[in-house]
C-alpha cells in the first residue's frame, strides 16, 4: 500500500480516456441514433453534411493526445467520436468523408434548404461553341433535309425545274458535309440514310424532267452501293425508265432483277411487277408471254386490270374460247370493296346515323366508288370488244355477254350494256335494229326506260321527226323526272317550234336538278338570245365560261353577244381568245376581219381576211372583200388572182369576169382587158355593160370592130327597152284584170231599177251615202266602161289575128327551128315583135288566166292551144332569151 501513488484531487489522471470508446462505433445503440434511422430511410444522407464539433474549436481547445499524455474525450454533437479518432490502441487514418445529409449547423436553427436556393441565381449556361465542327456539321444536316423537303414540296405543285435545282442543291451540300466528317476524323459517324434521301430525290426529279440517263446513273449509284439496304427495289424505277424510253428488252431484264430481289413476303410488290413484265411484252407484241404473266396473277391474286388485258391478249390472237374463259374471270375478280348498303341507315339512333352520314361521302368511300367505276367501265369495255368475236354475229356475242353479267356481282349492268348495244347498232348505221332494242325498255324499271327513252328522243331528234322525239322526250320525263338529258330534248322540240319562252322552262328544271350540266346552260343562253334578253345570255354564257374554259363554241357566242350589244372592242377580245384556242377556224378569222373593217381598221382586217382565205380559199364574202381591198389600194393586179377564183367558184355570175377585165383595164393592159371582154360577151351576148366596154376600148384602141359591137349594142338595148314594155303592159294587164274581177264580183248581185231622177244619188247634208246605191254606181259606170273597151279591143284583134295565123303558118309549115336560127337578126326580130303583139292583143278576149308558176312573175299571158305545136313555145313561155338567137 505504501508504493501505491493515490492521485490528488486535482491531479490529471495519466491514462484516463483510454478505456473509453467512441459510441459512433457502438453499433449496439444504432436502432436508437434518430439520424442514422432518418438517413436509411429516406435521402436525408444526401443533404449538405454538417460540421461536426470538436474539442479545441471555437468552443474550446482540442487537445493532442498521445501516449505519454493525458488526452480529452472526443465527441461530436451526436455524441458520435470524430473521423480518425483512436480505437482500442489502432491508429486509423484521416478521411474527407463527412456525416451524410447533417451538420452541425442544423443544430444551431438553421432552415432546411437541400437545393441551396438561398445561395442566390444559379450562373449562366456556358455558351455553345459555334464555330466548333461538330456544330458546322449539324446545321449542315439540317439544310440539306431542308432542302430535299423544298424539292419534294416544289415537285407538288408542278414546278418540276425548282425542284431539279433544288434536289441538286442538296447534293452539293451533302458532299460538302461528307468532306467536312473526313476532315474531322468522324468518317465513322457519317448519315447513310441522309446520303440515300438526297440521291434517290435527285434520281427522280431527274426523271420526272425526263432527264432520262442522268436518273439511270443516279439509280446506279444506289445500287451498287452495297451499304445501302434494300437498294435492289430501286431497279423497278430503273425499269420503268426504260419502258419510257421504249427500250423493252432492258425493261423486262430490271423487272425481272427486282423480281429476284424481293422475298415472297411481299407478295403484291412482286404481282405489280409481274403485272409490268405483262404489259412489255403486249407492248413488244409477245401476246404468249403476256398471256403467261396475266395467267399467273389471276391465278394468285385475280385484280381488274390483269383480267382486262388478259383479254385484250386474247383477243389479240382471236382465241375465241379463253376470250370467254377470261371474261368471266374479269367479272368474278373482287373489288376489295364493302357494300354500299352499310351507308343507308338501318336504325333509329342518331349517334349512328351521325356517323353513317359523315362517311357516306369521305376520302374512302370516294376511292370504292371511284375502283368499281373503273370496273364497270374495263367490263363495259371488254364486252363491246368481245361480243363481235366470240359468236358468229354482233347480237349474240352481246347477248352472250348479257347473260354472264346478269349472273354475277355487276348485275345492274345487263341493261347498260343492251342500251350500248343500241348504241351500237347506231354506229354501225343500223337505226331500225337500234330503235328495236330501245323500245323493249319501255316496260323495264323507271332509271333504264328513262335512259332508253331519252336516246330515242335524241334519234329522232337528229332525224328530224320531233313529234316522235317529243313524245319519247315525254316518257323519259315520266319516268324519271328528275333526269336532265330528257328534260334537255324535251326544251330542244320545244324550241325547234319557237316557243322559247317554254323552253327556257325545261333547260332552267334541268340546271335545278344538275347544276353541272353543261347542255342545259348553253341551250339557255341561246334561248335568251332568241328572245333577244342578251344580258341573261350573256350570263350564262359566262357561267358556261367558267365551266368549260377552252370551249370555241362558247366563246363565239359570247363574241357574237358583244357584237349585239353594240361593244365591238369585248367582241374583238373575245375573238382572239377563240383564235388561240383554233387558230384555223376561217370563219371566226373573216369575222375578226369583219369587224375591224367596222372599226376602220383596214390594215388589221386586211391581215385575219388574208388568214381566212389562206385556210379557206372559197369564200366568196372574203374574196371579193381582198378584191376590193386590192381595188382601193390601187393594186389591181393583185386583185385579179382573187376574182379569177370567184369564176372558178361561181362561172355563171358575170360580174366576177367583169371585174377581172375591170382590173387588167385599171392597170394599163388593155389588150389582156379587150380579150376579156370579148370571152365575156361570147358567154353573155346579152350582157349591156360588157358591150359598152368593148364599144369604149375599141374606140380608144381604133379597132374596126367598134361598129360591129355598137350595132350589138344597141340592138341590146332595144330588146331591153321592149322587155321592159312587156313587163310594164303585162303589170297593167294584171292590175286590169284584178279589177276587173272584182267589178264581175260585185255584178253577181241582182241589178236594181235605175233610179228615175239624179236627185236619188245626192247626199244630203249630213247624211251618209249609203253602201248599196254606192256599189249601183259603180258597177253601173263600171260595166259601161268594160263594154266600149271590150269592142275597141276586138276590132284591133280582128286585124292582128290575121297577120298572126300568116305568120304562125309561115313558120310552122315551111320552116324548122334550125332554119329559124338561119334567118338574119332583122327578120327574126320582126318575127318575134309581130307575135308579141299578137299575144298581147288576143289576152283581153277573154278572162285572164294567173299562170304564176310557169311564167315570169307580172306577166299574165292567156295560152292558145294552136301554139303547143310550134317549136318557139320554149323561148315564149321562158321569156325572152336571147342568148338562143345570136349566131358567132
Amino acid at each position: 500500500m505504501e508504493n501505491v501513488h493515490l492521485a490528488a484531487e486535482n491531479e490529471d489522471d495519466l491514462y484516463s480516456g483510454y478505456n473509453d470508446y467512441n459510441p459512433t462505433f457502438d453499433n449496439e445503440e444504432l436502432d436508437n441514433d434518430i439520424g442514422f434511422q432518418q438517413a436509411v430511410r429516406t435521402s436525408h444522407g444526401r443533404r449538405p453534411p454538417m460540421t461536426a464539433k470538436f474539442p479545441g474549436t471555437a468552443i474550446g481547445a482540442r487537445p493532442v493526445g498521445t501516449s505519454y499524455g493525458a488526452r480529452t474525450q472526443m465527441s461530436s454533437s451526436m455524441g458520435r467520436p470524430m473521423t480518425g479518432a483512436v480505437q482500442d490502441g489502432a491508429a486509423r487514418p484521416m478521411t474527407a468523408v463527412r456525416a451524410a445529409g447533417y451538420s452541425s449547423a442544423l443544430t444551431r436553427g438553421s432552415t432546411f434548404d437541400p437545393l441551396g436556393q438561398s445561395k442566390g441565381p444559379a450562373p449562366a449556361l456556358e455558351a455553345k461553341m459555334e464555330d466548333s465542327p461538330e456544330e458546322k456539321i449539324k446545321i449542315l444536316e439540317k439544310k440539306v433535309n431542308d432542302l430535299i423537303e423544298e424539292s419534294c414540296m416544289a415537285y407538288s405543285r408542278g414546278d418540276l425545274q425548282l425542284s431539279l435545282e433544288k434536289a441538286k442543291e442538296a447534293g452539293r451540300k451533302e458532299r460538302v458535309l461528307v468532306r467536312q466528317r473526313e476532315q474531322t476524323g468522324t468518317a465513322d459517324h457519317i448519315n447513310l440514310d441522309l446520303t440515300y434521301s438526297v440521291l434517290f430525290n435527285l434520281a427522280n426529279q431527274y426523271a420526272n424532267n425526263d432527264m432520262f440517263q442522268e436518273a439511270l446513273n443516279t439509280y446506279s449509284v444506289i445500287v451498287k452501293n452495297k451499304m445501302f439496304s434494300n437498294a435492289g427495289r430501286l431497279k423497278v424505277n430503273m425499269a420503268n425508265i426504260y419502258f419510257k424510253q421504249k427500250n423493252y428488252p432492258k425493261a423486262i431484264k430490271f423487272y425481272r432483277m427486282a423480281l429476284d430481289q424481293i422475298s415472297n413476303a411481299h407478295k403484291e410488290m412482286r404481282i405489280k411487277i409481274m403485272q409490268n413484265i405483262g404489259v412489255v411484252f403486249v407492248k413488244m407484241g409477245q401476246y404468249s408471254d403476256a398471256i403467261t404473266s396475266f395467267e399467273h396473277i389471276m391465278s394468285e391474286c385475280p385484280n381488274i386490270k390483269s383480267g382486262f388485258n388478259l383479254i385484250l391478249c386474247y383477243y389479240a390472237i382471236g382465241d375465241r374460247d379463253r376470250m370467254k374463259k377470261s371474261f368471266q374471270k374479269l367479272i368474278s375478280a373482287p373489288l376489295g370493296i364493302d357494300d354500299e348498303d352499310k351507308y343507308i341507315p338501318a336504325s333509329e339512333d342518331p349517334h349512328t346515323n351521325m356517323v353513317i352520314e359523315a362517311i357516306k361521302n369521305d376520302p374512302l368511300h370516294q376511292m370504292e366508288r371511284d375502283r368499281k367505276s373503273l370496273a364497270e367501265k374495263y367490263i363495259m369495255t371488254s364486252a363491246k370488244l368481245i361480243a363481235p368475236a366470240i359468236e358468229n354475229s354482233f347480237a349474240a356475242g352481246f347477248d352472250w355477254c348479257v347473260d354472264m353479267v346478269k349472273s354475277s356481282q355487276y348485275v345492274e349492268l345487263a341493261n347498260d350494256l343492251e342500251i350500248n348495244k343500241a348504241i351500237t347498232y347506231l354506229r354501225q348505221r343500223d337505226f331500225n335494229q337500234a330503235v328495236e332494242t330501245l323500245k323493249t325498255f319501255e316496260k323495264k324499271d323507271s332509271r333504264v326506260k328513262s335512259a332508253a327513252a331519252t336516246n330515242l328522243s335524241f334519234l329522232y331528234f337528229l332525224e328530224k321527226d320531233f313529234d316522235l322525239a317529243d313524245r319519247y322526250a315525254d316518257m323519259a320525263m315520266s319516268a324519271d323526272r328528275y333526269n336532265p338529258a330528257a328534260l334537255i330534248n324535251k326544251g330542244n322540240t320545244v324550241f325547234v317550234r319557237q316557243d322559247y319562252e317554254k323552253a327556257g322552262e325545261f333547260f332552267k328544271e334541268a340546271l335545278r336538278n344538275d347544276s353541272s350540266c353543261t347542255e342545259g346552260l348553253y341551250n339557255l343562253g341561246l334561248t335568251y338570245k332568241k328572245l333577244g334578253r342578251l344580258d341573261e345570255a350573256l350570263d350564262c354564257f359566262l357561267k358556261l365560261h367558267a365551266i368549260l374554259r377552252n370551249c370555241a363554241q362558247v366563246m363565239f357566242q359570247l363574241a357574237c353577244l358583244y357584237e349585239m350589244l353594240e361593244d365591238p372592242h369585248q367582241a374583238i377580245d373575245w375573238l382572239m381568245q377563240l383564235i388561240s384556242v383554233t387558230p384555223t377556224d376561217p370563219q371566226v378569222l373573216a369575222k375578226l376581219g369583219e369587224l375591224y373593217d367596222t372599226e376602220g381598221d383596214k390594215s388589221q382586217a386586211f391581215q385575219y381576211y388574208y388568214e381566212s382565205f389562206r385556210y379557206f380559199p372559197s369564200n366568196i364574202d372574203v374574196i371579193e372583200w381582198l378584191g376590193a381591198y386590192y381595188i382601193d389600194t390601187q393594186f389591181c393586179e393583185k386583185a385579179i388572182q382573187y376574182f379569177e377564183r370567184a369564176t372558178l367558184i361561181q362561172p355563171t355570175q358575170v360580174k366576177w369576169q367583169l371585174m377581172v377585165a375591170s382590173c387588167y383595164r385599171r392597170s394599163g393592159n388593155y389588150q389582156k382587158a379587150l380579150d376579156t371582154y370579148k370571152d365575156i360577151h361570147r358567154n353573155f351576148p346579152e350582157n349591156v355593160e360588157c358591150l359598152r366596154f368593148l364599144v369604149r376600148l375599141c374606140t380608144d384602141m381604133g379597132l374596126k370592130e367598134v361598129q360591129e359591137y355598137a350595132t350589138k349594142l344597141k340592138k341590146v338595148e332595144k330588146m331591153k327597152e321592149i322587155r321592159e314594155q312587156r313587163v310594164k303592159s303585162g303589170r297593167e294587164s294584171s292590175a286590169r284584170g284584178r279589177r276587173e274581177g272584182s267589178a264581175g264580183s260585185v255584178n253577181t248581185q241582182p241589178l236594181r231599177t235605175p233610179p228615175k231622177s239624179s236627185s236619188d244619188f245626192e247626199v244630203r247634208p249630213g247624211e251618209r251615202c249609203r253602201s248599196g246605191r254606192d256599189s249601183r254606181l259603180h258597177t253601173h259606170t263600171h260595166t259601161h266602161t268594160h263594154r266600149e273597151r271590150h269592142t275597141q279591143t276586138h276590132t284591133q284583134s280582128c286585124t292582128h289575128s290575121i297577120l298572126s295565123l300568116l305568120i304562125l303558118h309561115l313558120v310552122t309549115f315551111h320552116f324548122t327551128f334550125q332554119q329559124y336560127q338561119l334567118l338574119s337578126f332583122t327578120v327574126r326580130l320582126i318575127l318575134f315583135s309581130c307575135l308579141s303583139l299578137c299575144v298581147s292583143s288576143c289576152s283581153p278576149v277573154s278572162p285572164p288566166v294567173s299562170t304564176s308558176s310557169l311564167w315570169t312573175p307580172g306577166v299574165e299571158l292567156q295560152p292558145l292551144p294552136v301554139w303547143s305545136t310550134l317549136p318557139l313555145r320554149e323561148c315564149l313561155v321562158g321569156g325572152l332569151k336571147m342568148n338562143t338567137f345570136y349566131i358567132d
